[in-house]
């Protein structure tokens, strides 16, 4: 784990990239994800664990990864709350949030910081997946069924769409990377959609009010197993869609056939006092 970097020793690394990942049960998923990161991560980072509530030996894994920060919540505080503890506790100058059910593949990060150092304007950099809500990052009836092959699927990927990308008007959040710029604008997620769903998109509004682009990298593809911690709690998640979908048109004014574009338009300028979010927001 050479290229990690133990914050409690180092105020920042203007250099740092901390890779910020929530837990709750899914030990094989973490570990897998983890391995994969450690694998496929040239560039220096931290990891920081947020862990909500795991029963399954999961945090007893976390505390034997050399040099990550750990922070343990003895129930679930929802996917928003978990986010912004680990960017309370981030010490890198750029931030990726990454689901714990995802592997990683070569040069990922080098790809997706290499869009956001190009270009300013861009705020959040996301990618390409098997498995992923947002229609512009979806990749349909993949040819592989195993890891083996998916690291064949992903050289031929890679290169096809190298230094490929585009702006869109919406990312998910299973792996996006920004800035610490951004952070300081717009601030950290919404903790009203809990437990989780709409803080994502939630994100990405604020960002493009702020000034700044969402941008699909073609040329990174990660593995998504998908909706594991609903399916390990049991619980179906539709509800929970349904309630949040309903807070953030509510929090957004979205009436029928107004589009993400038509909001951020009628929101600018930037407002602090109304888009910004705060870390601490009990």
């Amino acid at each position: 784990m050479q290229n990690m970097i133990n914050n409690t020793d180092t105020p920042s690394y203007p250099d740092l990239i901390s890779i910020i990942m929530l837990t709750r049960n899914g030990l094989p998923y973490t570990v897998q994800c983890v391995e994969s990161v450690i694998r496929n991560t040239d560039e220096k980072f931290e990891f920081i664990f947020v862990d909500n509530g795991s029963t399954d030996g999961t945090i007893e894994y976390l505390k034997s990864i050399s040099g990550a920060s750990l922070i343990v919540n003895q129930e679930n505080k929802g996917f928003a709350s978990g986010c912004n503890q680990g960017l309370l506790a981030a010490k890198g100058n750029y931030f990726v949030f990454l689901n714990n059910d995802t592997v990683v593949t070569k040069k990922w990060l080098s790809r997706m910081l290499w869009w956001l150092k190009k270009d300013r304007f861009i705020g959040i950099v996301g990618v390409r997946s098997n498995a992923v809500r947002n229609k512009n990052q979806i990749v349909e009836n993949v040819p592989y069924s195993n890891m083996d092959e998916m690291e064949t699927f992903v050289k031929n990927w890679t290169k096809e769409h190298h230094r490929k990308g585009r702006q869109v008007s919406m990312l998910s959040g299973l792996c996006i990377a920004f800035h610490l710029n951004l952070f300081k604008k717009i601030g950290g997620f919404d903790e009203r959609f809990h437990p989780a769903y709409g803080e994502d998109s939630d994100l990405c509004i604020r960002t493009m009010i702020a000034g700044k682009k969402l941008w699909v990298a073609d040329d990174v593809f990660i593995h998504h197993y998908g909706r594991t911690t609903s399916k390990i709690d049991g619980i179906d998640p539709t509800n929970i869609q349904i309630v949040n979908k309903e807070r953030f048109i509510k929090k957004w004014k979205i009436t029928k056939g107004v589009n993400y574009e038509k909001v951020v338009q009628r929101e600018k300028p930037f407002n602090p006092k109304r888009h910004y979010v705060p870390l601490n927001q009990k």
